[in-house]
């Protein structure tokens, strides 16, 4: 949405992303709440950023769609009667916990705006090796 200088529909960015619009409308309106972008209807209508880059984190990104869960394991049971599985469960869930920490510190360090200079470095990267292929 940085490199369009007006608004972009949800088709547009479900095509970009692989995914379907309706399931693009429903984040981009968790981050529209937060104030991160707007939306305009209508003719011409889409979405829009409301914020510079530089001012959004993959943190904010994370909270504004709800704090998803970050890390897809955990115990097997809550309660377990086994001395051992509790022992276990203690540990994973002390780590996972310290993890968690770390990653969302980490998240917040990095900005939208550090993000797309990388994705131009990388396609400037990428057009210069095509290129270089291409002459040979």
């Amino acid at each position: 949405m940085a490199e369009h200088r007006s608004p972009v529909t949800s088709e547009v960015l479900a095509k970009a992303m692989h995914t379907n619009p309706v399931v693009l409308r429903r984040v981009m309106a968790g981050l529209r709440d937060q104030g991160f972008v707007r939306s305009e209807k209508g003719h011409g209508g889409g979405w829009t950023l409301a914020r510079d880059l530089s001012e959004i984190t993959l943190r904010d990104i994370h909270s504004a769609l709800g704090s998803p869960v970050l890390f897809a394991i955990g115990n097997r049971t809550d309660a377990p009667d086994c001395l051992v599985e509790q022992a276990v469960n203690a540990a994973v869930n002390a780590t996972l916990r310290d993890a968690e920490t770390l990653l969302l510190a980490r998240l917040g360090d990095v900005t939208l705006a550090m993000l797309s200079a990388d994705v131009r470095h990388r396609h400037l990267v990428r057009t210069r090796s095509k290129k270089r292929k291409t002459a040979s």
